[in-house]
């Protein structure tokens, strides 16, 4: 009986109706009426069909395939890497993509690369991704360059700029020498003028230490140190803007300049041993030089380390430092000197901006770590920072 049924396959269409079909058809460079009528022929046929068994089924899902896009809801999970060769099409990335399951199908990520004009900005490299990720998602992922880890090197937070510049000499054989005369003149790198300005009074130190944003960077082919330095002092930018650093630190912070809260900000960074500290050592170094403790001096061995690995010299516990190296009057470290030191003593990431920006409220002057995790205790008073130097001496940490 199939036989006699007109699917509409074939046959030609006829009389004046039929030739104004075709013609419009032609103008128009299209073919959606056939394939229109192609989809509805074939469900027709499937329906009668249906009571022939479970493969009637399996063939409706095939055409279903054809008209619903493949694709994963949502932004995926896990993590994996996947390379896109130089001069990749979209349908070669795509077909990326679904070898490692990132994308369900190669027509979820072209459909949804052709819907945003950004896609052609997407490069040869390797990126970071998930899992059974939607095309849109996908797509939106490898626009993003900090998924993107082709010749990547990570600088960690509190790292000193002599430190970083090791780093990136290591990963691009670029000489540190370059590093460093690129440094001389912040300003040139980026770091507008107004952020040398200080509160208290203290001569300005302009220095690149607390720009190079700590992150992971992606090191364009041909990149000079001038570059990479300034891409970091742009991110610390970007970073320090968006969450309005100067603007809330002039605002909330009694006068003390941003400069000042980013020197405080690197302060503990190198102090603090837990990330849930920061906050609470920034308030501390703010108490000590700015507020009733009396010497208005910071006493931080940190600040000497960093003395010392500015001269050449190597770094040491504070037990292994000696009277004269702590209380050297040719540091401009010195712990005893009052008031804030001269600039950043590392580069901080943004919980340690966080942290120098909006401070907890408290009067503690002192603290201690007391236990492995790097937990501090702190006190307001010398005899309550004493009882916490005991917890600290049981727990075996001094």
């Amino acid at each position: 009986m199939i036989d006699d049924l007109d699917l509409g396959f074939d046959e030609p269409e006829r009389g004046e109706k039929g030739r104004h079909r075709r013609s419009f058809r032609k103008r128009n460079g299209r073919s959606g009426g056939g394939r229109g009528k192609t989809f509805l022929a074939l469900l027709m046929a499937l329906v009668l069909l249906g009571g022939i068994g479970g493969g009637a089924f399996y063939g409706f899902d095939r055409i279903q395939n054809y008209f619903v896009t493949p694709d994963y809801d949502g932004a995926g999970s896990g993590e994996i890497t996947v390379e896109i060769k130089s001069g990749a099409l979209l349908a070669d990335m795509a077909d990326a993509l679904v070898a490692a399951d990132v994308v369900k199908s190669q027509k979820a990520f072209v459909e949804a690369a052709e819907a945003n004009s950004r896609s052609k900005n997407i490069q040869p490299g390797t990126y970071k991704l998930r899992k059974q990720m939607s095309g849109e998602s996908a797509v939106t992922a490898m626009l993003d360059l900090k998924n993107k880890i082709v010749n990547g090197v990570t600088i960690p937070e509190g790292r000193t700029s002599g430190n970083v510049y090791r780093l990136l000499s290591e990963k691009t054989k670029i000489p540190v020498k370059n590093f460093q005369a690129a440094a001389k003149d912040p300003e040139a790198l980026g770091v507008p003028d107004w952020w040398f300005t200080r509160g208290d009074g203290k001569k300005v130190v302009k220095s690149i230490e607390g720009f190079l944003y700590p992150d992971t960077y992606e090191i364009p082919p041909k990149a000079t140190a001038e570059s990479i330095l300034k891409l970091m002092v742009n991110r610390f930018l970007s970073v320090t803007g968006e969450m309005k650093f100067a603007d809330r630190v002039q605002k909330e912070r009694g006068g003390v300049s941003p400069y000042e809260a980013l020197i405080v900000a690197s302060l503990a960074q190198a102090e603090a041993g837990n990330a849930d500290d920061l906050g609470k050592v920034a308030r501390v170094a703010y108490n000590r030089a700015y507020g009733e403790f009396p010497c208005n001096c910071l006493e931080m061995d940190v600040t000497v380390n960093y003395y010392l690995e500015s001269i050449g010299k190597p770094t040491k516990s504070s037990k292994q430092m000696t009277e004269a190296e702590l209380n050297d009057p040719k540091n401009p470290y010195n712990r005893k000197l009052p008031g804030m030191i001269p600039t950043p003593i590392n580069n901080p990431g943004k919980q340690a901006l966080e942290g120098a920006m909006a401070p907890p409220p408290g009067k503690w002057l002192f603290f201690v770590a007391i236990d492995k995790q790097g937990h501090s205790e702190f006190a307001e008073t010398s005899e309550q920072h004493e009882r916490n130097k005991d917890k600290a001496r049981e727990a075996g940490i001094i």
